[in-house]
This record gives C-alpha cells, sequence and structure tokens, in this order.
C-alpha cells in the first residue's frame, strides 16, 4: 500500500452503494464550532485570545507531536503485499487537495482565526492571558474533554455561590438601609410633635437625624451594586453551562465520527482478509500442491513482493509467521471443497475471487486513508480547537468571578470609608461636621436661658404664689364705679335725711367691705353680678390652655370648647382650600401670641380678624397646642387601653363596633368636643383634593394627640403610635354611624354612657 505524507487529509467517507460497493461523499465539520461561538458579553472582564501567528506555530508543534504518533502506529499496523492492495495506490489514485479537505477549513485555516491578542498597554488588576504550555499539556492528555468539562461545572458552581451571597448579603443591607430611613424620619416627626428641647439642641439633633439617612442611602447604593453583580454573576453561569455543553457535545461528535471510520476500516480489513483466504484455498485446489510446497511458495511471492516495492506486508498477512499454518488450513479446507471440479470451472472461480478481492483491497486502502484523514485532522484540528475554547471558558468563568470578588471589595471599603468620611470627614469646610463635631456644638447653657426668655413672655399668667405681698393692714381697696355712685347719692341724701338713709348708706358700705376678702369683689345686693377685677383683665376671662376639659365648659357653661368652636369657624372659613392644613405649622410667635391673647379674654379675641386669619396655620397651631396641652387627652387616660385593643382588630367592621363602643364611654364634656371636632374634621378631609389631607394623614396629625399614653407608660409610646393613628382614622371615617346616626335615633349619649 502506498505511504501518504502526514499532512495529507481527506474527507472524503464511504458509504454503501450499488452492490455492495462504496461510494465518496463530502462530509464538513468545521462550520459547527464556529457558528456556535457566543460574542464576548460586555459584562465581563475581556478575556484576550491568542494571536494567530501563536495559533499557527502551536497547532505545528501539535500536528508534528502527533504525526509522529500516526507514524508510529503506521508502521506497526499490518501491511498487504498483494499486487491487487497495492496496485491501486499510484498516483493517479491519490485523491486532490482541494479547498475542502479538511474539517477545519470552515474555520479560517484552522486555530489561526480564534482571536488577536489584547494589546493592552496598562497593566490588568487580574491577569488574564492565555496559557499556550497548559494548552499543550491538555493536548497530550487522553482524558482533556472530560477534565476541562468538569473543571468549568466547579467554576460555574462557585460562580452561582457567589453571586447566591451577593444576592444575600445586598438583601441584608438594604433592609438595615430602609429600617434605618424609617427610622430617622419617624424619630423626627415624633420630636417635632413632642414637646422636646429647642435651641441648638434640636438643630444638633436633626443633623445627626440627617446624616444617619446619609449613612443609609450610602447603603442602600452599595445594596444595589451588589444586586448588579449578582446578576452579572449568574449571566455568567448561565453563559458559561451553554458554552461548557456546547463544545462537549463538538467533541463527542467528532469522537464519534473517528470510531466510525474505524469501524469501517475494520470491516473492509476483515471483508479483505476473507477474500484472500478464499482466492488461497482456490489457489491450492488449482494447483494441486503439498502443503509444504504451498508454502514455500507463498513465501517466495511475499519476498518477490517485498523487493518489487509493491506494498509492506500486513502483520497477520500470509507473508507473517503464522502464514504457513493458514495456507495449511486452506490446503485442507481448499482440497475438500474444490475436489472434483475441472480446470475451467477453476479458472472463472479464480477470476472472480480475483475481481472482489480487488474491490475489497481498493475498499480497505480508502477506508485506511479515510481513518487516517480524520484522526490527523481530529488531533492536529479540531481536539486542540476544543480544548481552547472549553479553556477559554473556563478561564473566563474563574476570571469574572475573580473580578467581581474583588469589585464587592473594593465596593465595601468604599462604602465604609465612605461612612467614616460622614461620620468624621477631613475637612469640615468642604463635607460638613461630622457627628462627633454635631453634637459638641449643643449649648445648653444658652438654650436654658432662651427657653426663660421665652417662658416669660409666652405665660406671662402666674402659677404659683405671687411675689407680691398681702395687703396693708386698713387697705381698702376703690368700690365699683356703679357702688361708688350709689354711695355718692346716698351720702348726699343723707346731709339732708333722718337716721334711716345713714343706716341704709352703712349697711351697703359694710356689705361692701365684707365681700372683698375673695377675688371677684361682687356685691351682694341687687340682680347685679358684675364684679371688680384688677385693671386690663376682664371679670369673665379665665385660663383656656392647660385647663381641665369639664372645668372649662362648667365655668363657660357651654357643650364645646370656645376655643374650639372659634378656631374650627375660621379654619372652615379661610382654610378648608388650604394645602396641608393641620399638617403645617404657623410661626411659634404667632401661635404663642394667639394662645396668650385666648388665655387673657377669649371674647375679645377674633380669630376671623385679618391679624390671626392671615396666616390659616396660626390658628390650626393654636387649635393643635390647645389639644396637646390638656392635662388629660380627649380620649381619657381611662380609656386608652381599650380604645388601643379595639383598634388591634384587621376586620374593618369589628374595629368600628368596639371603637363607637368606647367612644360611648367617654365622660359627656370629652364626647360632645370629640363629636364636633370630628365633624370639623369630616368638613376638612372633603376637600382633600385639594388641601391633601385626607383621614389617613389627619389621623396621622390627631392620633397621638388625642390618644395619648398615660404618663406612668412613659407618655410617647412608639409601638402604640400606629394604633393610636387607625383608632382616629377608624373614628373620623365612621364619623356619622358613630354620631350623626346615633345622635338622630332614639337616644342621647348621656343615656348611651349611662
Amino acid at each position: 500500500m502506498e505511504h501518504y505524507p502526514d499532512g495529507y487529509v481527506d474527507v472524503k467517507r464511504p458509504e454503501d452503494g450499488e452492490n455492495g460497493a462504496y461510494g465518496y461523499r463530502q462530509r464538513q465539520y468545521s462550520q459547527d464550532i464556529l457558528q456556535q461561538q457566543p460574542p464576548q458579553s460586555p459584562n465581563k472582564p475581556q478575556l484576550p485570545h491568542v494571536a494567530s501567528s501563536s495559533s499557527t506555530s502551536t497547532t505545528t508543534s501539535n500536528a508534528q507531536y502527533f504525526d509522529n504518533n500516526n507514524n508510529n502506529s503506521n508502521n506497526n499496523s499490518r501491511q498487504h503485499s498483494y499486487s491487487d492492495v497495492g496496485g491501486g495506490g499510484g498516483a493517479n489514485g491519490r485523491p486532490s487537495l482541494s479547498n475542502d479537505r479538511r474539517m477545519s477549513s470552515g474555520l479560517g485555516g484552522g486555530m489561526g482565526s480564534l482571536g488577536t491578542i489584547n494589546t493592552a498597554t496598562q497593566e490588568d488588576v487580574i491577569p488574564v492571558g492565555f496559557d499556550e504550555g497548559i494548552l499543550r499539556g491538555l493536548c497530550e492528555v487522553d482524558c482533556a474533554l472530560p477534565l476541562l468539562a468538569d473543571r468549568i461545572k466547579q467554576s460555574i458552581a462557585s460562580c452561582k455561590q457567589v453571586a447566591v451571597f451577593f444576592r444575600s448579603r445586598a438583601e441584608i443591607e438594604e433592609k438595615y438601609a430602609r429600617s434605618l430611613v424609617e427610622l430617622c424620619r419617624t424619630t423626627g416627626d415624633v420630636y417635632a410633635r413632642a414637646d422636646c428641647k429647642a435651641g441648638t439642641f434640636v438643630t444638633a439633633y436633626q443633623g445627626s437625624l440627617k446624616l444617619q439617612d446619609q449613612l443609609a442611602q450610602n447603603r442602600i447604593r452599595f445594596s444595589q451594586r451588589l444586586n448588579e453583580m449578582s446578576d452579572e454573576l449568574l449571566g455568567l453561569a448561565r453563559e458559561g453551562e451553554k458554552m461548557r455543553k456546547v463544545h462537549k457535545d463538538n467533541g463527542a461528535r467528532y469522537q464519534s465520527i473517528l470510531q466510525e471510520s474505524e469501524t469501517v476500516m475494520d470491516k473492509a480489513k476483515s471483508r479483505f482478509d476473507a477474500t484472500a483466504e478464499e482466492l488461497e484455498r482456490l489457489l491450492v485446489a488449482k494447483e494441486g500442491e503439498s502443503l509444504k510446497d504451498a508454502g514455500m511458495r507463498s513465501s517466495a511471492s511475499a519476498s518477490s513482493a517485498n523487493t518489487s516495492g509493491g506494498g509492506s506486508s500486513a502483520s497477520g498477512g500470509p507473508g507473517s509467521g503464522g502464514g504457513k499454518r493458514v495456507l495449511g488450513k486452506a490446503m485442507t479446507k481448499g482440497g475438500m471443497l474444490f475436489k472434483g471440479k475441472g480446470a475451467g470451472s477453476l479458472q472463472r472461480q479464480e477470476d472472480d475471487v480475483r475481481a472482489r478481492m480487488a474491490q475489497a483491497s481498493e475498499t480497505f486502502r480508502k477506508a485506511v486513508l479515510e481513518s487516517q484523514a480524520l484522526r490527523q485532522e481530529y488531533f492536529n484540528f479540531q481536539l486542540p480547537k476544543i480544548l481552547r475554547l472549553l479553556k477559554e471558558c473556563a478561564d473566563e468563568l474563574d476570571l469574572g468571578t475573580q473580578y467581581h470578588l474583588s469589585r464587592f471589595a473594593f465596593l465595601y471599603e468604599s462604602t465604609v470609608v465612605g461612612d467614616g468620611t460622614l461620620l468624621n470627614p477631613m475637612s469640615a469646610a468642604d463635607e460638613g461636621p461630622g457627628l462627633k463635631t454635631i453634637f459638641e456644638a449643643i449649648d445648653n447653657r444658652t438654650d436654658f436661658k432662651a427657653y426663660m426668655q421665652n417662658y416669660v413672655v409666652a405665660r406671662g399668667t402666674p402659677r404659683g404664689p405671687r411675689r407680691d405681698a398681702p395687703y396693708e393692714e386698713g387697705f381698702v381697696p376703690p368700690l365699683p364705679p356703679h357702688v361708688q355712685r350709689s354711695a355718692d347719692a346716698m351720702a348726699a341724701a343723707a346731709a339732708g335725711g333722718g337716721p334711716s338713709q345713714s343706716s341704709h348708706v352703712s349697711q351697703i358700705s359694710i356689705n361692701s367691705t365684707n365681700t372683698t376678702n375673695g377675688t371677684s369683689y361682687q356685691t351682694e345686693q341687687g340682680s347685679s353680678s358684675e364684679g371688680y377685677a384688677a385693671p386690663g383683665i376682664p371679670a369673665s376671662s379665665g385660663a383656656t390652655f392647660g385647663v381641665d376639659l369639664g372645668e372649662q365648659l362648667q365655668r363657660d357653661g357651654t357643650e364645646v370648647p370656645k376655643v374650639v368652636e372659634k378656631c374650627a369657624q375660621a379654619i372652615e372659613a379661610y382654610g378648608l382650600e388650604s394645602m396641608g392644613i393641620y399638617r403645617l405649622s404657623g410661626t411659634t410667635s404667632k401661635v404663642q401670641a394667639l394662645k396668650n391673647a385666648l388665655d387673657r379674654d377669649i371674647n375679645s379675641v377674633d380669630v376671623m380678624s385679618e391679624e390671626w386669619s392671615a396666616d390659616i396655620n396660626v390658628i390650626s397651631g393654636a387649635l393643635k397646642l390647645w389639644f396637646r396641652e390638656l392635662p388629660e387627652p380627649l380620649l381619657t387616660y381611662g380609656l386608652y387601653h381599650s380604645f388601643i385593643e379595639a383598634a388591634r382588630y384587621e376586620n374593618d367592621r369589628l374595629r368600628h363596633i368596639r371603637l363607637h363602643e368606647q367612644v360611648n364611654e367617654l365622660p359627656d364634656p370629652n364626647y360632645a368636643t370629640l363629636k364636633f371636632f370630628m365633624g370639623h374634621l369630616d368638613r376638612v378631609r372633603r376637600k382633600d383634593s385639594v388641601n391633601q389631607m385626607s383621614v389617613s394623614n389627619l389621623s396621622i396629625v390627631f392620633g397621638p394627640t388625642l390618644l395619648g399614653a398615660p404618663p406612668e407608660e412613659g407618655g410617647l409610646n412608639l409601638e402604640h403610635m400606629s394604633f393610636q393613628c387607625k383608632a382616629i382614622e377608624t373614628i373620623l371615617e365612621k364619623y356619622h354611624e358613630i354620631f350623626v346616626e346615633e345622635d338622630g335615633g332614639d337616644g342621647s349619649h348621656s343615656q348611651n354612657a349611662s
């Protein structure tokens, strides 16, 4: 058989034709890998490929390595020395080296077109160069394909675990940040509604809350970056799984093709051996020679064939050491098989067997060439290419995971440094004061002085013992004007009258004098109810803020406090369409001035005047202040826990019923005031499309004020705040069911309460 050069490759594969003959068909394999190569993901670090020149040199070295192995194996394979086998291997029988003779021709000349070198001049944080030595070592390992497939599987599992860690860490960071933001917002709102310190303390406190909010925003951004990195790693893992499957399937397909070609070659060899054995038996029978002579002739024929260069003998053929035994068996069998046949019949059989042997020889030769070509193509081109692609996939997974871990370390460090910079900035002029500096700016002495001055101005009415000494002995305050005029008239009449008139005047003076022991200086004569009061304070005046609700109503003789009626009337006249009514506060000084005026003489204050109604938030602020300064909240301390328990019900109907029951338990002054005020808030919330004060917003404003916690519980219970607001919200929503329909029914509140 003729030897072909090592670089010769033929892709023609045998297939069954007519009459058992073999034809040829073209097979192209190389486009599969090229078409299934994905583009580089923009979200992952670019992994450079080796330049075409280096790939060509590597391919050449690998080809030389595998060609040497193929030459050694070919030398050890069986060579058939028959002239029929060697005759088909001339120059005319060699297939032409066309453009489609290689499986890798579709890849642009094999491995040379895999990529170009990334000529980045700057030093990378993570080295991404491809190790050609590793690739050469993999090419020398028989289990390279499963090795790389298992390695990629491990890399994918590691990548997914890192992605899960990033996602879990992001959830923790986001939960922490959201909780911190909510805490800052709630704390600021509660502090604004509570009666807490002002001055430098509130400035520092608000600054610290703002700083905490900035820390939370940093953590939210860190959480977002972690989520992005987790998504990128999961995408990298999915792409790695896809590439692993594609390249693993390609390698398995090429191995299957190679095994198929070897199977075809083995079948062709078996067919050729059977035909040759049949020819031997026929020749032995024809010649009628003995076993010894036949063996000698066969040896001589094999020697002459080797000398003439017709082809080298294959192992196990008739020219080998076991040829005599084979021919001996053929001699024995042939003698019995062809015994008694004529010379003409034997000649025809010989011609037929020789024709079949020539065809089998040609088929076997082509099968050997095809198997050799496919083996060279697989080991020299396809296997290195698949190994390179799998190794690049493994490198991309490993480097991508390492890159994101390094990025996580950088982001974490940046976040911690950013938090430290906010807490203790290097330059306060550019970045603002730190947390320690903010708290050190609190000046308690200045705050107390300011509070003392404001307290004296805002609360001018004395609440303790007066510093003035009691009236001096014998001091009689002047009589009221009407008493003075009566006394003068009687004195004038007494000058010309009798003792009775003088006695009557004396009785009036005595009665007037005796009534001065109190503070009202009222007379006991006649039906007049006017009394004496100090200059500037009307006789009918009385404190309004900080006075018990029942005492106010009993003193003023009204069902609803006057301050509530006046402020509600002004707000309904001028503030129903004011944006954020009750949520926005007026100027503190104006609110305090209105409060002082109402405390001095509520009847003389006209809240509808331009002085007060110019800023409706001043009136609403004074009304909120009145509710806050009540000695006991409108929904009393005794019913506090009952209201909270009723507000805990999830069912709206049941919650409404329980709250209705507790409202009916209120004292009459509290019930009447609550009914009036809820009616006022109901009219306010009907304009929520304009003033943006819905039932929920109003309940947030008045929940802790109308339903305050008892002093023994600290006065401010953050845990119950949501239920306080829920109770007021439900009462306001069900205003008509609780108050209007009930009063329009068969009983009043006092009857229900009793």
